[in-house]
């Protein structure tokens, strides 16, 4: 295959990886994904764009809320120029708790409606996280290359990427590799960056029966409309790169969803596993680490949410443009001794 080169080279096609792109691209940049294809952590989610219950459940502080709920603030905007579709439908809590979920989504600053068990929270949504890789995916036409990254030389224009396709020359690289391991030749700090993200294994269960018709979380677990079917979710398991559903843990999926939905048991479910990364602090790696180096990593439960956003940061760091809101909480080098 001829060498390629382009101005921007982002590695990796996950939701963080193809926000970035197409940030760029609408900014009427030249930019190309690599990527070998087939399924990531990605896909192997619900799609939540939930700021208020992400809220609650994490237990975060204003400010954190205030970031996520400026994060999803982005996605209208987002979906309608990548030609994504978003379910607006307000979200559901249903439990026993359901006053304590109102009440704190109340002092975190989200609009709620309680009645009874149930909790309603406007803001929150979803997309299918599945339809909208592809259609990322697709925009991107010839800009995508299916081939494996799999190393990087620095060079006197910018880097060189060794991959399966051949090499590919870029003025400015974007690293947004999931819980992969760091690439040869990356900086060490890079690479010290990198190897210090936490894997997260989690499954995600799929059935053909629809169970909800609209997002319905709760004590242990969530259902979720999709296009044909339910999805059931989901689990953490930190410090794990195992992908394989637990049995065990699927069973009391399946219960928590009954649970919720009001539902009978589905006759079948299909289950998959995934592994995504995190930080210290919860927070992706977003931003620049070097010259025509830049990081979008690490979004732990929230890449869906997050993916504007850290598109818009990593995207004002390419052009050099000074910090946006947010960019410092994201800032990768916010572990760093120097800014301890």
């Amino acid at each position: 295959m001829a060498d390629i080169s382009c101005d921007i080279l982002v590695i990796g096609a996950g939701v963080l990886g193809l926000s970035v792109a197409a940030e760029l691209r609408a900014r009427g940049h030249d930019v190309r994904v690599v990527d070998p294809g087939g399924p990531n952590a990605s896909s192997v989610a619900a799609g939540m764009i939930a700021p208020a219950f992400e809220s609650v459940l994490e237990r975060v502080d204003a400010d954190r809320a205030a970031l996520l709920r400026d994060a999803a603030a982005l996605w209208p905007e987002f979906a309608a120029r990548s030609g994504l579709s978003l379910d607006t439908r307000p979200a559901e809590w249903r439990g026993p708790d359901a006053g304590e979920v109102a009440e704190a989504l109340c002092r975190l600053g989200f609009p709620a409606s309680a009645a009874g068990d149930r909790v309603t929270a406007g803001s929150d949504g979803r997309i299918d996280a599945v339809m909208a890789l592809e259609t990322l995916r697709g925009g991107l036409g010839a800009g995508l290359v299916v081939a494996e990254a799999r190393s990087v030389v620095s060079t006197r224009r910018g880097w060189c990427v060794e991959t399966t396709a051949g090499p590919i020359e870029t003025r400015q690289l974007v690293i947004a590799t999931g819980v992969a391991a760091a690439l040869p030749g990356l900086p060490p700090m890079v690479r010290d960056l990198i190897s210090g993200i936490e894997p997260i294994a989690g499954q995600i269960g799929r059935t053909e029966a629809p169970l909800t018709d609209r997002v319905v979380r709760g004590a242990g677990g969530y259902v979720a409309p999709v296009s044909a079917g339910s999805l059931i979710g989901a689990t953490m398991v930190r410090r794990s790169r195992d992908a394989v559903p637990d049995p065990a843990e699927s069973a009391r999926l399946i219960e928590v969803a009954m649970r919720l939905s009001a539902a009978a048991a589905p006759e079948a479910v299909e289950w998959r596993g995934g592994v995504r990364g995190a930080t210290a602090d919860g927070l992706p790696l977003a931003g620049t680490v070097g010259t025509g180096l830049h990081l979008a990593l690490a979004p732990r439960r929230n890449g869906w949410l997050l993916g504007p956003l850290v598109g818009r940061i990593v995207a004002d760091g390419v052009e050099g443009r000074p910090r946006g809101s947010h960019a410092t909480a994201l800032d990768p080098l916010r572990f760093s001794p120097q800014a301890g």
